[in-house]
């Protein structure tokens, strides 16, 4: 998916030097992966107790210990242990070492399309995160003054036998401590009481919540009456502090990673060898969603673009509502949501299975950088460093095929590539597509990270460097790419991208119709 170009200023992130990495153990080979289950009758079918699914009524999903398929009930804790100390680092070079801290992560609430028609629930990403809870209208709360003293809480709906009978079971308060692996429960319509006697109980404190995104609506409001209107209390977000510990993915998170990646790269190559002249977006759109579903994915991870002949060149083409023809290339950027965890690929390809010279000549420029690009992490540059690089290798290439100027300097080169490829290069991916938004993509990478790497070049006929032949041309090449320490891992390496690779795939599924 496209990264902005953007510069967040993120001062609570820079100055706290939190974080936390998995690289002693995180496994650089890319032959670990989760493969979707198959049914068997062994499995026999239990009646759900709880508002998610668990190890006794979905042992085709989760492992015994598991709180959601592949991560433990320990790491979980292990993330509320980090984050508030954290936390209590940031306080104590700010003077504030003896105040206690009142965290609180709520949920996502379900959203309406109409009446009592819901949209697809996705959870509130950090609460799902620290909690490993999927269900809507519930908060987590974090009090103490270290990581090791304090205590969670994890408010949940009652249960309410007239909704259980239309949306499924709910998690009872009594079972959702030893569930969750929580401290203590307690009902939402508990919060404010709580609220109200934790402060009373304790008047040196800071409050920890995220004003200025409120996911819930109830939450929200208690939360503003409790600050009042002179906003004079203690209060800061602690989103920088989330987004640091989920920037480095732990060995857990990376095989699930591995696993989203590889079931996206092989419904890309599905899709790929499927098309044909006057096919249109909208099936090639179908057939990538419908592969993705089959081999375990949940749902896409974000609308994806498919976008046949000059469409490539509107970014964010997400309407794929159109025949492609016979001389036209598609640009599908597309992945896929696993138990949580986002892929994120772009592949570029004719639909008649055959390059022309000019298609073939933008492709092959795209494919070199991006190939440099990747190979320029294993220095662990910043992702803004990236960028540059990027526009300085394009700029290179476009004045080799004759679209720049042979008299052109360096740096008129990198700014005429940025009108060919008016987006950023790189961004974080993990639970979100555009993960950790609150990191800066102007800090060195670090082992652990996983990021995009997406060079394109946009021939839009308006641009008047560029020859008519590459007019309303459009390529872009996208892989995801764990960063290790013996360098970087392409977790998309088997969704194919080498002009042969793709007319090969291409040839053998049409040989096969015949």
């Amino acid at each position: 998916m496209i990264p902005v170009i953007r510069q967040i200023v993120s001062a609570s992130v820079l100055r706290t030097g939190i974080g936390f990495s998995w690289t002693s153990t995180c496994s650089c080979s890319t032959k670990t992966t989760i493969k979707a289950p198959k049914a068997s009758r062994q499995w026999q079918v239990k009646e759900m107790k709880h508002g998610q699914p668990t190890h006794s009524s979905h042992p085709h999903l989760i492992q015994e210990g598991e709180l959601l398929p592949g991560i433990k009930q320990d790491e979980f804790r292990e993330r509320r242990f980090r984050l508030m100390e954290g936390i209590h680092r940031h306080a104590s070079k700010h003077d504030h070492s003896m105040k206690h801290h009142l965290v609180v992560i709520p949920s996502a609430s379900k959203v309406y399309m109409t009446e009592k028609i819901p949209y697809v629930f996705r959870q509130n990403t950090d609460f799902l995160y620290l909690s490993g809870c999927l269900e809507p209208d519930s908060a987590l709360v974090l009090t103490g003054l270290r990581g090791d003293d304090h205590v969670s809480t994890l408010f949940v709906r009652k249960r309410d036998t007239h909704s259980e009978l239309w949306d499924g079971p709910r998690t009872a308060v009594e079972v959702a401590p030893s569930l969750f692996g929580v401290d203590q429960a307690l009902p939402l319509t508990e919060l404010e009481l709580f609220i109200t006697s934790f402060t009373r109980e304790r008047q040196n404190f800071i409050l920890w919540y995220d004003f200025m995104h409120p996911f819930q609506p109830d939450v929200h409001r208690i939360l503003r009456e409790f600050l009042g209107d002179t906003w004079s209390k203690m209060w800061e977000s602690p989103k920088p502090f989330i987004h640091r510990l989920r920037l480095y993915k732990s060995p857990a998170e990376v095989v699930l990673m591995k696993a989203s990646c590889r079931i996206a790269s092989d419904a890309i190559a599905s899709t790929i060898a499927s098309s044909y002249p006057g096919i249109t977006e909208h099936q090639l759109f179908a057939r990538v969603d419908y592969e993705c579903r089959m081999r375990g994915a949940e749902y896409l991870a974000y609308p994806p673009v498919v976008a046949g002949g000059d469409r490539a060149n509107i970014i964010h083409y997400i309407n794929n509502n159109q025949v492609v023809s016979d001389n036209e290339m598609v640009l599908m950027d597309a992945g896929c949501e696993y138990h949580g965890y986002s892929s994120d690929i772009t592949r570029t390809w004719p639909v008649s299975g055959k390059f022309s010279q000019p298609q073939r000549d933008l492709y092959e420029a795209v494919l070199s950088v991006q190939t440099d690009l990747i190979r320029l992490c294993a220095s662990l540059p910043t992702l803004d460093s990236l960028f540059h690089s990027m526009c300085s290798l394009l700029g290179q290439r476009l004045q080799e095929l004759g679209v720049l100027s042979s008299r052109s300097t360096e740096d008129e080169l990198s700014r005429a590539a940025y009108s060919f490829c008016p987006h950023h290069v790189s961004h974080y991916l993990g639970m979100d597509v555009h993960d950790t938004a609150l990191i800066p993509r102007s800090i060195p990478l670090e082992p652990g990270m996983i990021i995009t790497v997406e060079p394109g070049i946009y021939v839009n006929p308006l641009n008047k460097l560029a020859p008519p032949q590459y007019h309303g041309l459009g390529v872009r090449i996208e892989d995801d790419v764990l960063i290790t320490a013996s360098g970087p891992v392409v977790l998309t390496a088997g969704c194919p991208k080498q002009i042969d690779d793709i007319e090969k795939l291409i040839s053998n599924a049409h040989s096969m119709d015949l």
